[in-house]
């Protein structure tokens, strides 16, 4: 007689699956234009460049390519990510980085690091999917902050922080995931000053800061003196190079990045040495900025091609804004429509997009739906939205099955 394994953890059994990724397997056949995934547009990667970065890595230092690494990351990769922070405006040096298997590992060893069950983590609402993940993988608590369209309000985060006592704020104050927003200059001064009166640690992700095509940068959290001590800077390879180098980085205060840097001996011991290495010779041989200057007139035609075509693909009534950049715009359909049902006809005419609820740590709005811009051509995007016009504008049929039931968890 076989006796039965032990049960998995209960943070194994109990924290969801991620919509999104279940979204991007079922729409990923050929045929389908798909407003869903975050995903660069794959025919912008400088694939040449750097191509030539890793030839050029293993022709002249294999041996140290191909060798385990320091955990702390590429001493040169560190110093042109550095170089690149100081010029954007936050005077970094690279002993104050940790390169990461991708910034959303930096946001778990920095959950590592901070959290133990049961602590409170204050989110914005809504906010970055894989953030409600990492952190109820965690065992916190999540609380949201209520958010407007110029993303979440200063005054009840402070009331909130009093109330809750929470360990961090964690937050995407530039062109956010998934609503596009950006957080004013005057509400970072006061998100700092909260943090600072209330002994707050403030994780602030910018994935997308780079990816800016209208109007003026705003600086970051972490630049102000309030907050300069309590302020862990998340930053991404992914959406300026490529997402298959899997590159992220952490800047935080000392004691902290120490805690990250053993919590990563202990998940993968070190990134790449050879991706880190060709990286960082793409940065000195390459001009990314040059580059990025391409993918953002790129980016920028694909969003106005997008928001051009809303008022005829969403029903009378809907709602949505005109992000300065990144990769999303953020709707909500009238009154009374499901987003999440609303998918299963759309995805029935080979088009997706994501629906909005999965987003909120509070009570879900499941009018809402989130639109990725950057994956497809303007003509793509166009045919796209005459798609979504007739899955919008038909009734939700009967009998469709369960291969979206994971979207509304």
């Amino acid at each position: 007689m076989r006796a039965d394994l032990p049960a998995l953890a209960t943070r194994a059994a109990s924290v969801a699956g991620s919509p999104v990724r279940d979204i991007l397997a079922l729409t990923a056949r050929p045929e389908v234009i798909s407003f869903a995934g975050g995903l660069p547009a794959a025919e912008l990667f400088d694939a040449e460049a750097i191509r030539a970065a890793f030839d050029r890595v293993l022709a002249e230092t294999p041996r140290e390519a191909l060798q385990y690494s320091t955990t702390e990351g590429d001493p040169a990769l560190r110093a042109a990510t550095a170089a690149r922070l100081t010029t954007r405006g936050l005077p970094t040096d690279p002993d104050a980085l940790l390169i990461a298997s991708g910034s959303q590992q930096a946001l778990t060893l920095l959950a590592t690091a901070l959290l133990e069950p049961g602590d409170t983590v204050v989110v914005e609402d809504p906010t970055y999917l894989a953030a409600l993940q990492c952190f109820s993988f965690a065992g916190a608590r999540i609380v949201s902050v209520p958010s407007d369209e110029d993303g979440l309000d200063p005054a009840a985060l402070d009331a909130l922080v009093e109330r809750e006592r929470p360990k961090l704020l964690y937050t995407i104050p530039t062109f956010q995931n998934p609503t596009g927003r950006t957080l004013p200059a005057e509400r970072r001064r006061a998100v700092a000053e909260v943090a600072e009166r209330r002994g707050l640690w403030i994780v602030e992700d910018d994935p997308y800061g780079e990816l800016r095509f209208a109007g003026e940068p705003v600086p970051w959290i972490a630049s102000r003196p309030e907050a300069a001590d309590r302020t862990v800077l998340l930053g991404s390879y992914s959406k300026i190079m490529a997402p298959g180098l899997r590159l992220g980085w952490l800047r935080a205060p000392a004691t902290l990045r120490r805690a990250c840097a053993i919590a990563k001996q202990a998940a993968d011991l070190h990134t790449p040495t050879i991706t880190q290495m060709a990286a960082a010779r793409y940065l000195t041989d390459a001009d990314l900025d040059a580059h990025l200057a391409h993918v953002r007139d790129a980016y920028r035609d694909r969003r106005d091609a997008l928001l051009a075509g809303l008022p005829e693909a969403l029903p009378d009534g809907s709602h949505w804004n005109r992000p300065d950049g990144g990769m999303f715009v953020w709707a909500s359909l009238p009154e009374g429509y499901d987003a999440t049902e609303r998918l299963r006809v759309a995805v029935e005419h080979d088009v997706a997009y994501v629906p909005g609820a999965p987003f909120f740590a509070g009570a879900p709005d499941p009018a809402a739906m989130r639109l990725s811009f950057v994956t497809h051509t303007p003509d793509e995007i166009e045919e796209g939205l005459r798609r979504l016009t007739k899955a919008l504008r038909q009734a939700t049929p009967r009998g469709v099955g369960m291969a979206f039931s994971a979207c509304a968890s």
